[in-house]
C-alpha cells in the first residue's frame, strides 16, 4: 500500500493527502492505494499541489495497515509521522490528537 505525503510550503509541516482532498497532519487520516492507478492518481495530485506552490518534497511512501493504523515502512517516514525521537514531548507525537507515535 502507498500514501502520498510531502511537507507544506508555508510552514514545512510533514502532511499526508486524505480522501477528504485536504493536507492532513496526521498520518492516519492518509488516503491509502494498493494499485498502479491509484497511485497514478495520486501521484498527479501531488503534482498539481506542487505546480500550486503547496507543497514540496512530493513522494508517494510504503505504508502497511494493521487494525486500521497506517505505519510507515521506512524509519525516515515514521520519524516524519511523529517527531523527533529523542523528545516525545515535541512534534506531531505530543499533540492531544495523536492516536499513537
Amino acid at each position: 500500500m502507498k500514501i502520498l505525503t510531502a511537507n507544506r510550503l508555508s510552514d514545512g509541516e510533514a502532511v499526508w493527502y486524505a480522501a477528504d482532498g485536504t493536507w492532513a497532519e496526521a498520518i492516519d487520516l492518509a488516503e491509502t492505494v494498493a494499485d498502479k492507478l491509484g497511485e497514478s492518481r495520486l501521484e498527479a495530485i501531488g503534482k498539481a499541489a506542487y505546480d500550486n506552490d503547496e507543497v514540496v518534497d512530493v513522494n508517494l511512501i510504503d505504508v502497511v495497515v494493521a487494525d486500521g493504523v497506517i505505519r510507515p515502512t521506512r524509519l525516515r517516514e515514521v520519524i516524519r509521522a511523529a517527531g523527533p525521537t529523542n523528545r516525545t514531548d515535541l512534534g506531531k507525537q505530543a499533540r492531544p490528537s495523536a492516536r499513537h507515535a
